[in-house]
């Protein structure tokens, strides 16, 4: 399951089913779960785990050296969940760090030259389209939906099921549920497709719409809508809602 002209490192730990293609790398300390195709040209090195079942297209790269100036070539991970699709021209560079990780959770999809930096953490289920760019240090929460060219700040948070649209600019966090769009991002209403097609309750769904009457259409300032979130919420979505706006937060939430 070996082309002839890949480079497999002897002490590469790689399972039984696993498919490796025409010119590709594999370094020493990479482990490839079962079931896992890379097509061909991808190169993955560095201190990096790939799940099983994933699929990996040409010239993919994961694991290489954190491009942060601060990297000095120490020991620091990269984690790529089960059954995740990473297209074309994709790459998502290990932490910087003595033992930090990169992190990409399973079921996840990225289309052509998606960037993931040093340090992410991404969820689940998350979807990133083309030429869509995250800095160091950005989370991304399960199920969220991050449009084509679209570029984050690092430190940069987006909630569940939250979806960027496409060519924006977002240098703050994004609350779960929520879409956004626009350089910079401005907060449009509610993910509704997505909460939809994840069939949110009704009940779940009015509850995420008056915590963002809340924050976007009310005079509330931030404290003041949190603290009357706490009051009304009685699903589990509006108390992830209040748990991510109290969460720790380096850029802030996007507001008006």
């Amino acid at each position: 399951m070996i082309h002839p002209t890949a480079i497999v490192h002897p002490n590469a730990n790689i399972d039984r089913g696993v498919e490796i293609g025409p010119y590709c790398v594999v370094g020493e300390n990479v482990a490839i779960g079962r079931g896992s195709v890379l097509q061909s040209h991808v190169v993955i090195n560095g201190w990096t785990t790939i799940g099983e079942d994933c699929q990996i297209f040409p010239f993919a790269t994961i694991g290489a050296a954190s491009q942060d100036k601060k990297y000095l070539g120490e020991r620091a991970y990269t984690r790529v969940g089960s059954r995740t699709i990473v297209r074309e021209y994709v790459s998502i560079q290990r932490a910087t760090g003595e033992d930090q990780v990169t992190s990409v959770g399973d079921d996840c999809l990225f289309l052509a030259y998606v960037h993931i930096a040093h340090n992410c953490i991404i969820g689940n289920s998350v979807t990133m389209s083309n030429l869509a760019q995250l800095a160091g240090h950005c989370v991304i929460e399960d199920n969220a939906l991050i449009g084509g060219m679209t570029a984050l700040h690092q430190f940069t948070r987006v909630g569940r099921y939250a979806m960027v649209g496409g060519a924006s600019r977002l240098t703050r966090d994004v609350p779960p549920y929520f879409l956004v769009s626009g350089n910079p991002a401005e907060p449009y209403g509610l993910n509704s497709v997505g909460l939809r097609r994840a069939e949110f309750s009704p009940e779940e769904r009015a509850e995420i719409k008056a915590f963002y009457k809340m924050l976007y259409g009310s005079k509330l300032n931030l404290s003041q809508a949190i603290e009357t979130m706490k009051a009304e919420a009685s699903t589990a979505s509006g108390r992830h809602i209040i748990a991510f706006l109290e969460g720790e937060s380096q850029q802030g939430i996007l507001l008006k």
